[in-house]
């Protein structure tokens, strides 16, 4: 399955995004299909460059973007829709706190009389 996803480029703390064409599960930073378009979020304002007919073009042919560049997608205004969370922290479950809590089972085996020789 082909995904638009990002791909970060840059310095280290100061990234830069290609937007860019891939099979989903290939490395992000191997080899790619096609270059998109690039995006920078440090620069004052953010810079977005998108090669939109490229980009309606590789989705009519069934290429999913990722949630984060479906939300980059949705405010340039080149595909309709709501945006989506792209990203949340994973909360504790309270069940992982109850077990925690609770001492561990002890096992018991049956005692088995020692054998007489």
């Amino acid at each position: 399955m082909l995904a638009i996803r990002l791909q970060r480029m840059g310095k280290k703390n100061r990234p830069s995004y290609r937007v860019v064409l891939s099979e989903k599960k290939r490395d992000l930073y191997g080899n790619h299909n096609e270059i998109l378009g690039n995006y920078d979020p440090v620069a004052n304002p953010k810079t977005v460059n998108l090669k939109a007919d490229r980009i309606k073009y590789w989705m009519g042919q069934g290429a999913q973007p990722s949630a984060t560049v479906h939300n980059l997608l949705v405010s340039q205004g080149i595909i309709e829709g709501k945006k989506v969370k792209a990203w949340a922290p994973k909360k504790k479950s309270s069940s992982a706190e109850e077990k925690k809590d609770e001492p561990p089972a002890e096992d018991k085996k049956p005692e088995q009389a020692p054998k007489a020789e």
